[in-house]
This record gives structure tokens, sequence and C-alpha cells, in this order.
């Protein structure tokens, strides 16, 4: 039997960082029950914007969510509006009113390099009924395009509607699975057709990284060294 082991979390904290930074005794289960929640609501209300990551670090009483995404123009709006909008909506939501809330919006300089951002594009084609093979193929050659050493695309489910369930797999370049310094950015997710489910999987290599975890910036190109 194979085991399977997320590529993010098997590198923390050598090459990655954790998403959420913050320690709390009392109210550690509160706490993670309102990144999930924020997170998810983030996620759905800025679909479109091609989100990589959100980042999110507590203090006592301050907050401050860090978004990556490739178009932060959706996200920011006319002079700043929507942010305003967006913290009043959290703050209301999942906070306290007496909770300091900070936003910040990051842009992501190479967005197919970001499996997540790579995940969202498929998500999208598939749902509108693209041929898999002709989705894979086109996100594959343009993650290779933008500078990634390898990649691979995984998708199961019943692909072009066929009766029997099954898996294809499109990789290309190098996958050390097993280095700890290579940098391999993951994701994983479902596209909704009206045939069923179609789960996908995302996994890109982007280089080896040798310096430590706390002198790494996300989403920077590994093959650059600080």
């Amino acid at each position: 039997m194979g085991h399977k082991v997320s590529p993010i979390a098997f590198r923390i904290p050598h090459v990655k960082k954790w998403t959420s930074s913050w320690f709390s005794k009392r109210f550690f289960a509160q706490n993670l029950e309102n990144d999930v929640k924020i997170r998810d609501f983030l996620k759905k209300r800025f679909k479109k914007a091609e989100i990589d990551q959100i980042n999110i670090e507590r203090t006592m009483d301050d907050i401050k969510i860090i978004i990556y995404t490739a178009k932060p123009g959706l996200i920011i709006g006319k002079k700043g509006q929507d942010i305003a909008n967006l913290r009043q909506v959290v703050i209301k939501r999942f906070l306290n009113n007496k909770t300091k809330l900070e936003i910040e919006i990051k842009e992501v300089s190479q967005p197919l390099l970001s499996a997540q951002i790579v995940l969202s594009k498929i998500i999208i084609d598939l749902e509108k009924r693209v041929r898999y093979r002709r989705a894979m193929k086109r996100m594959l050659e343009q993650i290779k395009q933008a500078g990634a050493k390898g990649a691979k695309i995984k998708l199961a489910g019943r692909l072009n509607g066929v009766e029997i369930a099954r898996k294809e797999t499109l990789a290309w370049g190098r996958m050390p699975l097993q280095t700890i310094r290579s940098d391999i950015n993951y994701a994983q997710g479902e596209a909704h057709t009206i045939y069923g489910s179609i789960g996908i999987k995302i996994w890109i290599y982007r280089g080896d990284i040798f310096t430590h975890s706390s002198e790494v910036v996300i989403n920077s190109n590994s093959n650059k060294k600080k």
C-alpha cells in the first residue's frame, strides 16, 4: 500500500511555513475554527481573484490576514473601498467588535507556479465542459513556460461523462517528493460537473531551497536565494 503524505506538511518547518501563526491555550479550538471559516469565506467570495493562499497572524487583540492573489484589483476595489467593506463583514461574522483586524493584499508575481491558482483554472475549465485532456495539456505547457522544473496533474472521476470512473495522470519534468529541500507546491480540490465531482491534484516542482524556513519568502522564485 502507498503512503500518502502531503508534500507541504512533510516540509514544515524546513522549507515551508505554517499558514496560521499564533499560539493559544484557552481558545485554541475556537481560533482554529475561525481560521477555517475565514479562509472558506474568502475563497468563495473572491473565487475569480485566483487566490494562492491566506495567512492568518494573531496576537492577544489583533488579527492580521494576508491574502496572496494573482488579481489584487478584484479584492481591493476602487480606492480601497472593497477592503474596508470586507473588514467590516469579517469582523461581524467571525470576530468580536473589540478585535483589531488588518487585511493585507500581496500580488503573486508568477501565478502559474502556484498549484492553488492552477487548480482554480482547471476547475473552471472542467465546469465549462472543456475536454479534460485539453485542459491538462494546456495547463502543463503553461507551467513549463513559467519556469517550473516539473509538474504533475492528476484527475479522478467520471471523465468526459463515461459510466465507469477512472484516473488520468499527466506529468512532465522532475518531481523529487522525498527530498525535503525541494520546493514542491501542492493543491487538491474538486470540480463539480453535471456528471458528478472530479477530484484534482496538482504538484509543481519549483527548484530547491537551501535556506532556513525563517528566511524563505512565500511565493518567491525558489531558484533565487535571499
